[in-house]
C-alpha cells in the first residue's frame, strides 16, 4: 500500500464499514450493519480506495469480494478494532470488572459434542464477557481465521491449517450410518472399500468430513458415489432414513439422531475413522483478554 496514506483521511466509521461490507458480500447489507444510506456508505467504500490508491473490491452484480489489497486492509481493521477493544477493556477493568466480546466460530461437532458444556461453565464464570458463535463448515472456519474475521476456530482435522495455530481438544469416532433394511445393516464392522459399492449422502463442498472420505476414496482408486449432498447431520440422517443413500457421520454428534430415526451406526475399520477436533487461531496474532481466557478455559476442558 501506499506509505504516504494520510491517517485523517480513514475513520473507524469507514473501516467498520468496509469490514461489515466484506463479511455480508454487499454494500447494500454492509450499509444496513452500520445504520448508512447506500449513497453514503458508496462514497466512503471509494473514498477510501482512492485515499490507498487501490482497489479493495471487485464488484459484479452478485455482490462484491475482497482484492488481495482488500484482504489486507481488513486484517489490519480487524486489528485496529481489537487493540481498541483491549484498550476499552482494560480501563474498564478498573472500574466495572472484566468485560470483552469474543468471535467463536465452531463446525457442528464441536457445537454438538464439545462446546455446549464448555461455553456454559465459561459464561457462568465470565458473565460479562459477550461470546458470539457462529456455526461454519471446517474450511470456512480457517478462512476466517486467517482473515481476521474469527477469534477463535473449533473444527475436525482434514482441512488445511497453514497459517494456523493449532490444538488437539478431542476426538470423535467415525461410523457408516443406513438404514436397518440396508445390506450394510446386518454387519458389525465394514471397510471404507466395500462401502464404496453404494451410494452415499454428504455434506456440502468445503467440509473437512466430506474432504477427508473423498481423499481416502481416491487413495483406493475409486470415488464416492455421492447420490446427495446436504449442510447438516440432522438431514443427512433423515436423506439415510429414506434409503437415498449411507452416510459417514461422527457417532458422538449424531447419536440421538440415529437413534431418533432408527439408523444403524457401523464402526469402520480404518484408523482414520478416529479424528481429532482442533482448536486454532491465527499464527502470530494477539488476542484480546477475553479471547485468551476463553481459549485457556477451552484447552483446559480438553476430552482426549
Amino acid at each position: 500500500m501506499n506509505p504516504q496514506i494520510n491517517p485523517a483521511r480513514v475513520d473507524f466509521v469507514t473501516l467498520k464499514l468496509f469490514c461489515a461490507v466484506a463479511q455480508t458480500g454487499s454494500i447494500t447489507k454492509g450499509a444496513s450493519e452500520c445504520s448508512l444510506a447506500l449513497s453514503a456508505a458508496s462514497r466512503r467504500i471509494s473514498e477510501l480506495e482512492e485515499t490507498v490508491g487501490l482497489t479493495l473490491l471487485n464488484r459484479s452484480a452478485r455482490g462484491v469480494t475482497l482484492t488481495h489489497a482488500g484482504h489486507a486492509v481488513m486484517q489490519h481493521a480487524l486489528r485496529l478494532f481489537q487493540g481498541f477493544e483491549q484498550f476499552s477493556n482494560e480501563l474498564g477493568g478498573y472500574s466495572k470488572g472484566f468485560k470483552g466480546h469474543v468471535r467463536l466460530w465452531a463446525n457442528m461437532s464441536a457445537l454438538t459434542e464439545f462446546l455446549p458444556t464448555a461455553l456454559a461453565k465459561f459464561l457462568n464464570a465470565h458473565p460479562e464477557i459477550e461470546v458470539d458463535v457462529e456455526e461454519q463448515i471446517s474450511g470456512d472456519i480457517v478462512r476466517a481465521l486467517l482473515d481476521g474475521i474469527a477469534d477463535i476456530g473449533v473444527f475436525a482435522e482434514g482441512s488445511p491449517t497453514s497459517g494456523l495455530q493449532t490444538k488437539v481438544l478431542g476426538s470423535d469416532q467415525l461410523v457408516i450410518a443406513c438404514s436397518k433394511s440396508h445390506p450394510l445393516s446386518k454387519k458389525k464392522s465394514a471397510s471404507f472399500e466395500e462401502c464404496l459399492n453404494y451410494d452415499f449422502v454428504g455434506l456440502n463442498r468445503g467440509s473437512s468430513l466430506l474432504e477427508l472420505t473423498s481423499r481416502c476414496a481416491e487413495k483406493l482408486g475409486k470415488q464416492m458415489k455421492l447420490r446427495i449432498q446436504v449442510r447438516s447431520y440432522d438431514a443427512m440422517c433423515q436423506m439415510i432414513s429414506v434409503n437415498l443413500g449411507i452416510g459417514v457421520l461422527p457417532i458422538q454428534a449424531c447419536m440421538a439422531q440415529i437413534q431418533a430415526m432408527g439408523l444403524t451406526a457401523i464402526p469402520l475399520r480404518e484408523s482414520w475413522a478416529r479424528r481429532n477436533l482442533l482448536l486454532a487461531i491465527r499464527e502470530g496474532s494477539t488476542l484480546s483478554p477475553s479471547a485468551t481466557l476463553l481459549r485457556e478455559h477451552l484447552l483446559r476442558q480438553c476430552v482426549i
